[in-house]
């Protein structure tokens, strides 16, 4: 009986959130718990990436960075046993301290944290959802100061939330990504021409003909560390039937054949395209909210899987996307059509920019490290990110909810989807697998304890 009670009241909540995200005019009458308003703000935010015009992964993948980031530094002094990891950031200096001697409800520091941050970080999305971060940021406001009434703790706590957030938007603006999407592809890049370059494809997902986001790879790291990793090998290029390069092309061929109906299900599950979806990194953002959702932990712990998952994934697209246009390689458009069928297309089409290494796999592998530390190995989950979906009516396919045993199972699956889709390698997703899992320990190594 009491575990009724509580499903049912955890559903109340969830759908008063949802209104509240959805239309603006919805009021929480019911406190929160502190896991409960992190996971709204996360909610948010993957609402934001997913109806923002012209938002892409990479761009994404830097808004989650400083948007974790956020939630954990305008809490954490309100925590003994934690402390700030600004000083170990790259070109971050250390973030002030609030007033000794008095008092705040560092609720109230996330929230207002929280909605300075997406305003700033966001300040490209609609109308609609500006009032939307409003509204969400007022009505939590409204129920957490009936917990505490002390207007002087009110007002202290929420502009230190704002200030936290400002100072990590402005040293954003210095990364080299900020405003990223104003720049998406660059018509002045000269495309090498190459054996084995990337070209853009006919069956593709954009109808742009230049590569998205070419100089991505030179932005900041969060950790220095990150920018330092070694550039994963990558076969060298070879037409030659029974040659390693030629055998992996040859893989994604014959895949294409052999598909099952699971295989197609996964392919289009991990899609994730922008416009539709949050995108890939919003996939990882919203892994962090189902381990906090089931496990309920403290502000604090929630403040940190989301500042270590943001992180973690935004360091993944700076590093692929430096290796992806070292490498600037092919697809298996291009590779097979020239060397094996002229009238082979993939079973998803291209994105617009070189191959190796996956994206999606990399800042998979990066989340599920940082995931798995803070919960364990064998985290048991079911993924309803795409429950509901209409089929896919091109590829007679239905969008099936995923449940995994541990996060990197879902990492692993992450990258297999994309050599089910037809447009990654093995060697893409291999890679990707290592190099994440190198970025993920780095964050881990933070240390986010005194």
């Amino acid at each position: 009986m009491i575990h009724k009670k509580f499903w049912k009241k955890q559903a109340i909540f969830s759908l008063v959130i949802l209104g509240v995200i959805s239309s603006c005019k919805q009021e929480i009458k019911k406190l929160p718990e502190p896991y409960e308003l992190a996971i709204a703000w996360a909610d948010m935010t993957n609402y934001i990436t997913k109806t923002t015009p012209a938002n892409t992964p990479t761009f994404a993948s830097r808004c989650f960075g400083y948007i974790g980031l956020t939630m954990y530094e305008s809490v954490v002094n309100g925590f003994p046993e934690y402390q700030s990891v600004a000083p170990q950031l790259n070109g971050l200096d250390s973030l002030p301290l609030p007033e000794n001697g008095v008092a705040y409800n560092w609720e109230l520091a996330l929230n207002a944290g929280q909605a300075e941050m997406l305003r700033n970080i966001y300040i490209q999305t609609s109308d609609d959802n500006k009032r939307r971060i409003d509204s969400l940021e007022t009505s939590f406001m409204n129920a957490l100061t009936k917990k505490t009434p002390d207007e002087a703790v009110v007002k202290r706590s929420v502009l230190y939330g704002k200030k936290i957030a400002q100072l990590i938007f402005n040293w954003s603006k210095t990364d080299g990504g900020h405003r990223g999407y104003l720049t998406n592809f660059d018509k002045k890049l000269m495309i090498p021409n190459k054996p084995g370059g990337w070209k853009p494809a006919l069956y593709a997902q954009s109808f742009s003909h230049f590569p998205l986001h070419p100089h991505w790879g030179s932005n900041r790291t969060f950790l220095a560390n990150d920018s330092a990793i070694n550039a994963p090998e990558c076969i060298q290029f070879d037409t030659l039937p029974g040659s390693e390069y030629y055998n992996q092309f040859k893989l994604v061929y014959d895949k294409k054949n052999s598909l099952t109906q699971e295989e197609k299900e996964v392919a289009i599950w991990w899609s994730d395209d922008p416009d539709v979806t949050f995108t890939p990194p919003g996939h990882s953002y919203y892994f962090a909210t189902i381990a906090i959702r089931k496990t309920k932990p403290g502000l604090i712990k929630c403040a940190r899987v989301y500042a270590g998952v943001g992180m973690s994934v935004s360091d993944a697209y700076v590093n692929c996307w430096k290796w992806k246009y070292q490498f600037f390689s092919e697809r298996a458009n291009t590779y097979v059509t020239e060397h094996m069928d002229q009238q082979w297309e993939s079973f998803w089409p291209d994105p617009p920019f070189p191959a190796f290494p996956s994206g999606h796999a990399i800042q998979a592998a990066a989340s599920a490290i940082v995931l798995t530390n803070l919960f364990g190995e064998n985290f048991a989950f079911i993924d309803s990110a795409h429950a509901g979906r209409a089929k896919d009516e091109i590829r007679n396919t239905e969008f099936k909810v995923r449940h995994f045993t541990s996060f990197l199972q879902a990492a692993e699956e992450t990258a297999k989807s994309r050599f089910y889709g037809g447009i990654h390698i093995p060697q893409d997703n291999e890679r990707g697998l290592e190099k994440g899992k190198e970025i993920g320990v780095n964050i881990n190594h933070l240390r986010w304890k005194k």
